[in-house]
């Protein structure tokens, strides 16, 4: 039996982003990050919430690397459209 890091060609990509407005007490973050799973699939993780707390979490399953991160590419471009920042 092979082990998933053995057979799996995927590359771990995860990014952070946050908004934040002090007028109206806004601070979040976003979290999008492509992981493999233990069934061979490739999940796009999304965290979402407040700063601070623990937020929500979302997997979204893809045949393959091109299709997560073409659905990366998408939620990334929606959360900078809406304000969010990449957080380096």
């Amino acid at each position: 039996m092979q082990h998933a890091d053995e057979c799996a060609d995927y590359t771990l990509q995860m990014l952070v982003l946050d908004r934040r407005d002090e007028s109206c007490n806004m601070a979040r973050y976003y979290v999008l990050s492509v992981e493999p799973t233990l069934f061979g699939d490739v999940a796009l993780v999304r965290q979402w919430g407040r700063l601070g707390s623990p937020g929500r979490r979302r997997l979204d399953l893809h045949a393959d690397d091109e299709a997560a991160g073409e659905a990366l590419e998408t939620w990334l471009a929606r959360k900078v459209s809406r304000g969010y920042q990449i957080r380096v």
